[in-house]
């Protein structure tokens, strides 16, 4: 999946500039855009001097900044034919101050004195929507099963769900099943597991990128990065799928967090592990401009050419194909394997009938050498990434990571 702020992912900073590039993200083996929302931004109360994209103004309509209706249709059906999924932001739990259902003053969240709220204090540029309320319910349903209908798309990404009681979502759910029985709804939520019992496809695993952080920081060490997995497919039903990020509108850019190389060792993690991985408005160039504050606020577009930096974009299109090609990758199991530098080196396998792919990454900085907890490595071949050589003097189950570094291995099981 990728993400994509309109405003910032181009000059332009509209929906044609997003239709230029379907071919390079194509090419890079994306299969779903998740477009963060296109709807006008409200004016009163904004933040930064162009305000959020999350303080809607108009669910039925689009950003003048970013096309027409017409500009909406032909990004896609550009990428159906491209063999692309494209899901929309929707941010139900909220509005804008100057939103057109504030005609609706009883649609909305209100104090003891009868005052119009946020849903959160810290967001002072938008206002609550009242899910007790049956009008909003239906409000919001008929919205999202007009863009499904009248536009094609494929889905909803929806901001902040848990602000929303999770039986709104399941009845919506229901209703936009109708209309697309494939319909892809992400949760914009972490550690909620009844959120994807049956209203949910995929959530964001905010617990994961929350233990790497503190890895690649150095507080935690790298096994907290099993326990954190461990923990999470204990809380969940079987065969739940996470969104597997480095990078969002949320957070510092990976570059900035962990540097290049630790924000590559950081994306191949989240490349090799179950879920579904994320890219995110630039990160496979490397783009180190600001995303969350001030970006979401402001005019801040990708620099799509900078220096300095490794063959990401061709390491990233051989491992999303690597992933794509082996159903080891999204099918198969994920096997957590001991090695003798715990701090700093993730190690497992991911294994089906047919393959295993052995996974090494130090998510140190520090050269790291050891060995991996196997005891039949019979059959182990380095995997060709582009742009990066193959173990020089180790074979495994050996191994001698430079700082960030990584390795993948791959074997054929035998019958």
């Amino acid at each position: 999946m990728y993400e994509i702020f309109p405003r910032n992912f181009s000059k332009a900073g509209d929906l044609n500039a997003i239709t230029a590039r379907l071919d390079e993200l194509k090419d890079l083996g994306v299969n779903i855009l998740w477009l963060m929302p296109i709807h006008p931004t409200g004016e009163k109360m904004k933040k930064g001097s162009i305000g959020s994209p999350f303080a809607v103004r108009d669910f039925y309509a689009i950003n003048p900044n970013y096309g027409t209706t017409n500009d909406f249709k032909r990004l896609i059906e550009e990428s159906h034919k491209r063999g692309m999924k494209v899901v929309m932001d929707i941010v139900a739990g909220q509005t804008a101050w100057d939103s057109v259902l504030m005609e609706h003053p009883e649609f909305y969240l209100k104090n003891a004195n009868g005052e119009i709220i946020p849903p959160d204090p810290a967001w002072t540029d938008v206002a609550g929507l009242n899910y007790a309320n049956p009008e909003v319910r239906r409000y919001m349903i008929g919205m999202m099963a007009y863009w499904l209908k009248d536009f094609g798309v494929d889905g909803f990404r929806c901001d902040v769900s848990p602000t929303v009681p999770v039986d709104f979502w399941e009845a919506a759910r229901a209703e936009l099943e109708k209309i697309n029985p494939e319909v892809i709804i992400l949760a914009d939520a972490g550690a909620k597991p009844a959120m994807l019992y049956k209203a949910f496809n995929v959530d964001s695993s905010w617990a994961m990128i929350s233990t790497l952080d503190t890895v690649m920081s150095s507080v935690e060490p790298a096994n907290y990065i099993e326990e954190s997995w461990e923990h999470t497919d204990q809380q969940f039903p079987k065969g739940a799928l996470h969104l597997r990020f480095t990078d969002n509108h949320e957070e510092p850019r990976a570059v900035a967090r962990y540097g290049v190389t630790g924000a590559l060792a950081a994306q191949v993690l989240m490349l090799t592990l179950d879920g579904v991985p994320l890219f995110y408005n630039g990160m496979e160039v490397g783009d180190a401009t600001e995303s969350a504050d001030p970006a979401l606020f402001e005019k801040m577009p990708i620099f799509w050419h900078p220096g300095g930096r490794p063959p990401l974009r061709d390491i990233y299109r051989d491992l999303i194909k690597l992933r794509k090609q082996n159903a080891a990758f999204y099918n198969g199991e994920v096997v957590w394997l001991t090695n003798t530098a715990p701090k700093e080196v993730v190690s497992f396998l991911r294994q089906d009938a047919n393959d295993e792919f052995l996974v090494l990454i130090n998510l140190s900085s520090r050269r790291v050498t050891g060995s991996v907890g196997l005891s039949n490595t019979e059959g182990f071949e380095p995997v060709n990434i582009s742009g990066r050589a193959p173990p020089v003097d180790t074979l495994a189950p050996d191994f001698s990571l430079s700082g960030y570094g990584w390795y993948i291995y791959h074997r054929t099981v035998p019958k």
